[in-house]
């Protein structure tokens, strides 16, 4: 866990569900003892990971105590604003939200808005002089550093203008002053990237749920500030520029029907990826000037990672952002600040793996022809090749293949009930035979073990045809639970037979002992026990009869002597 990135794991409630590893466009995920990791060199802070997120393992870098520091600083701090707040704070008017803004401390608010207009400014005049060509936009960072990474190729391609954040926080320095602090409030993970590239511009950048965790913190509520509190955006209020949000925006604010400039946009890296996966030199343009707007999320900044999921991509987020734009364009508006802004190539180096290596990682999990390779993405990966190149890179563990553990768990359960010493039998609700070992076509007559040995099992037979004890079977459908009988009669033979439970009305199993042959021996013992009982009882009701006899004369004896020396000493 790094807490000086952007996005990071929380590793004890991080579970291997993958799912961030579907939908990362950039790959920029490792799995480690099942659990994973930003790879902060491949990510691009797009936010999709914590947006798809189940156990809400991935996080957004906690800048709120960063910003209470720098209002306690004692220079005058401005807010920064993305116009997607319309549609956050939906129920929220514009001057309660900046009236509690400023109650936290903040000298004053700000719409970013105004940073975007300036962008089509300087970017309608560009394209005016430009060369026929491809030219994409360069106002979301994440797409910025997509095309650097992914499509260093384009790297050129891109407006060589800051964003609309960045220099909205240019516009407020030398509105107030470079001694003040800017921070941003809005829907994107990316804009941390450049307030740590750029913090002599931009202080911070933290997401509306950080505004609202704070508002919380202080006992603000914006729904209560009476209309007399309000407050007004500064230095003035955006135009145009608010539309940026929604996808297709900032071609708006761009747009003039005497140029030769033909406006495209697309929203979602998946999609920019797949736009940018030609090279250059193929898609040809002849004497025209194709503009493309590009925005990481799809619809635009409406659907960034912290927007609520309920409003994400519906048809009233993209109102409330479209509904006060009234047409106009941001060409010929005043260039008050430079925003020229460099951006080159950085390719993610790869490194070099031979189609032997492909093929080696493919065999570790039991894929060993094309027909193996089933690409179903369960991994994460879109294909069992790009899969076998993350496991070759460190990023991805075998595990994560969910055939290959399939096939693992259905060996190790067809060995286990192949190879254990009783019989083995699994129904279904019908009680139908699921599967069954050899062992248990052994249990009967010779005609069932020839139908196993043909058919390779008896799969698909109903179990009452040929046993006795299919009313256990029914019972522990029935009841969930277990059965266990021990000396069932079934046929001619004596049986234990235990009955549990796989899933409840839907499958139950059985192992069944036969135990014919030690009841058998276990009888003949005891029968010979009892003779030797007999026996011995017969022996000692003679030895008792023997006994009681010699007792009796002895006791004869005895009387008549002791009578006899009675009389004698009478006589004396």
């Amino acid at each position: 866990m790094n807490l000086h990135f952007p996005v990071y794991t929380t590793e004890n409630i991080c579970h291997d569900c993958y799912k961030c590893i579907r939908h990362c466009p950039c790959k920029a995920i490792r799995i480690v003892d099942g659990r994973a990791g930003i790879i902060q060199d491949l990510c691009v802070a797009c936010g999709n990971c914590v947006k798809v997120c189940p156990a809400h393992a991935k996080k957004i870098r906690p800048d709120l105590s960063r910003a209470r520091y720098l209002l306690a600083g004692g220079k005058k701090v401005y807010a920064s604003i993305a116009p997607s707040y319309v549609s956050y704070f939906r129920d929220v008017p514009a001057g309660a939200l900046v009236a509690a803004i400023k109650r936290l401390g903040f000298a004053g608010v700000s719409e970013t808005a105004l940073g975007a207009q300036v962008v089509s400014s300087e970017t309608a005049a560009f394209l005016e002089k430009a060369e026929p060509g491809i030219y994409l936009s360069s106002a979301c960072p994440a797409v910025v550093d997509f095309v650097r990474k992914y499509a260093p190729a384009y790297a050129g391609n891109v407006t060589q203008v800051l964003s609309p954040l960045l220099s909205h926080a240019k516009l407020l320095r030398k509105e107030y002053g470079d001694d003040i602090g800017v921070v941003f409030f809005g829907p994107c993970v990316a804009k941390k990237n450049e307030a740590d590239r750029h913090e002599k511009l931009l202080d911070l950048a933290l997401t509306f749920r950080d505004l609202e965790e704070w508002f919380t913190a202080e006992g603000i509520d914006p729904r209560m500030i009476r209309t007399d509190e309000y407050a007004r955006m500064e230095p003035e209020v955006a135009a145009e520029g608010r539309v940026y949000a929604i996808e297709g925006g900032m071609n708006d604010t761009l747009r003039d029907t005497g140029n030769s400039v033909r406006y495209l946009a697309v929203s979602g890296l998946q999609n920019l990826s797949k736009l940018l996966s030609e090279d250059p030199a193929s898609a040809r343009v002849d004497n025209c000037k194709i503009f493309i707007e590009c925005l990481a999320c799809p619809g635009g900044c409406v659907n960034g990672p912290v927007m609520p999921v309920e409003q994400a991509g519906t048809l009233s987020s993209m109102i409330q952002v479209a509904r006060d734009y009234d047409g106009g364009t941001s060409i010929g508006r005043p260039r008050e600040v430079a925003i020229a802004e460099e951006v080159s190539a950085a390719p993610v180096d790869e490194a070099d793996v031979t189609e032997e290596d492909i093929k080696t990682a493919l065999a570790s999990v039991g894929k060993f022809t094309p027909a193996d390779e089933l690409n179903c993405g369960g991994c994460g990966y879109f294909s069992c090749r790009d899969f076998a190149r993350a496991l070759l890179a460190g990023k991805a563990e075998i595990e994560m293949c969910v055939s290959h553990l399939r096939q693992l768990a259905q060996k190790k359960s067809n060995a286990l009930i192949r190879y254990i010493p009783a019989g083995v039998v699994i129904v279904d609700r019908h009680l139908r035979i699921v599967e069954c070992n050899r062992r248990f076509a052994e249990l009967f007559d010779e005609d069932t073990v020839l139908a196993y040995d043909s058919c390779g099992g008896l799969t698909g037979a109903e179990l009452g045809a040929f046993a006795d004890f299919s009313d256990l079977m029914a019972a522990a459908l029935l009841s969930g639970g277990e059965v266990q009988r021990h000396n069932q009669v079934c046929g001619d033979k004596i049986l234990n037979i235990s009955v549990f439970t796989i899933a409840p009305n839907q499958s139950v199993g059985a192992i069944i002992q036969d135990v014919t042959s030690v009841e058998l021996h276990r009888e003949q013992v005891s029968e010979k026990a009892r003779a030797v009982i007999r026996k011995n009882i017969i022996t000692v009701q003679k030895i008792a009869r023997n006994l009681g006899e010699h007792m009796a004369e002895t006791e004869i004896l005895l009387r008549e002597v002791a009578g006899s020396y009675s009389e004698i000493k009478g006589k004396q």
